[in-house]
């Protein structure tokens, strides 16, 4: 899945400049421009990426107050055209002095090609305090750092009626094979599907597949083999991919199982994926799994989210109890330009103070290590904080956003199309695995 919920759900703004912020009072504050940084700047810092309207305006209300105390003038300018477009204006020496990249492979390849700048020492700094290893390598490339994190998703949340649970006598399950356990006893006592999914989302349909895959792959074989698998150096081929795919299948390809209120296994397909809020909201869909931006939908069908409320989420289990390993999204911060302002910018970013402005605005969350969880807006906000910062996580980038787009905006989200309407799992990785460029 693209790692910004904006890119899934709301209608990106087209190619025009948000307003630059007002100017007022003296520097002061993290990445306040110093005499040690680049060339002299120049009072503006341009800012390109896909954050798009409501998002939009809580992003530049989050840096506000910072750039006036510093006398930078911040222009946001949002496109639904980035990933093509940044390409392009770098090529055509018209790059903004920052860009927010929404895919850690898109940086990666601007980096290679000496686009982009690495990153200031005190950037890095602020990364090497802030942020996990894991984090930081995906804005590192050929050792050199040139991109810090921003925003953070968690997905593979399972979301339920802790009330309906307690009526069913169950428990939420710490392993995969709890996890199966639970949903049998939930079909033999209410003798309807226990499970409600959607795979429908216009021309990027089947990507929600895309997430249930990779948190099988991740949770099965592991770390090393996911890192692997998405760099191809594992095809999607390998017996530890079909075995992710075989124990999906357990669950999405069981008619028992699936698809409480819309109909056999080929509805999830034509099911949109927010549609599925309605039913577990109100208690005739059992459980659902998608990621921590759900909440937003649950509330939106009528539903209130917290532990004792009428809906609360786990995380998909591992294969044995007390693993925890998630994957998630977000995006990665790099520049195009070394001055002085925009390596204020770019300190200011990458720190604490930055994180705890954006994330008590609303709707968003951060893996940094420096953001006090209880600035969140929800619950499971705050919940899926504690599991970013919490150092026994394991956390890996969303797969199909570090794949090349012919692959992972490709033939892995119509690969899951054509798995759940009935296609062979052999024939379905084969068609996946022939997306992949040759070079």
């Amino acid at each position: 899945m693209r790692s910004s919920l904006h890119r899934r759900i709301t209608a990106p703004l087209a190619l025009a400049a948000i307003a630059g912020l007002a100017l007022t009072a003296c520097s002061g504050g993290p990445g306040a421009t110093t005499n040690e940084a680049g060339a002299e700047g120049d009072g503006v810092v341009t800012i390109y990426g896909t954050i798009a309207d409501t998002e939009a305006k809580l992003l530049e209300e989050s840096w506000a107050g910072w750039a006036a105390d510093n006398n930078i003038d911040i222009q946001y300018e949002s496109s639904k055209e980035f990933e093509s477009q940044i390409s392009i204006r770098a090529q055509g020496g018209n790059a903004p002095d920052i860009a927010i990249f929404p895919q850690p492979g898109l940086m990666k390849d601007l980096a290679s090609r000496d686009f982009l700048k690495p990153a200031p020492a005190a950037v890095e700094a602020n990364a090497d305090e802030n942020w996990s290893a894991d984090w930081k390598a995906y804005g590192t490339v050929d050792d050199v750092f040139y991109g810090a994190p921003l925003m953070a998703s968690v997905k593979g949340f399972v979301w339920y009626s802790p009330a309906k649970f307690a009526e069913w006598g169950v428990e939420v399950p710490t392993t995969w094979d709890e996890l199966l356990a639970v949903t049998q006893t939930i079909q033999e006592k209410t003798g309807a599907a226990p499970w409600c999914a959607g795979f429908g989302s216009g021309d990027a349909t089947g990507w929600p597949g895309t997430d249930w895959v990779e948190d099988l792959v991740l949770r099965e074989a592991g770390a090393e083999t996911y890192d692997k698998w998405v760099a191809n150096e594992i095809p999607f081929t390998d017996p530890a991919i079909a075995s992710a795919f075989d124990s999906l299948g357990e669950i999405l390809l069981n008619p028992a199982f699936v698809n409480a209120t819309y109909g056999d296994v080929a509805s999830i397909n034509s099911t949109p994926f927010g549609d599925v809020a309605i039913p577990v909201s109100d208690g005739t869909c059992a459980m659902t799994h998608q990621a921590s931006f759900f909440d937003g939908f649950i509330t939106d069908a009528g539903g209130e989210v917290g532990p004792d409320a009428d809906v609360w989420a786990f995380i998909t289990p591992s294969v044995e109890a007390g693993g925890q390993a998630v994957t998630g999204g977000g995006e990665i911060v790099g520049a195009f330009s070394d001055d002085a302002d925009t390596q204020a910018v770019l300190e200011y970013l990458s720190s604490a103070d930055w994180a705890n402005s954006r994330v008590g605005l609303g709707g968003v969350i951060s893996a940094n290590k420096g953001l006090d969880a209880s600035k969140a807006t929800s619950p499971i906000l705050q919940e899926a904080i504690k599991i970013l910062q919490d150092p026994d996580t394991t956390f890996r980038f969303d797969g199909s956003d570090l794949m090349p787009g012919a692959v992972g905006a490709g033939t892995f989200w119509k690969g899951m199309v054509s798995w759940i309407n009935g296609t062979p799992t052999s024939e379905v990785l084969t068609s996946i695995e022939a997306g992949w460029p040759s070079s």
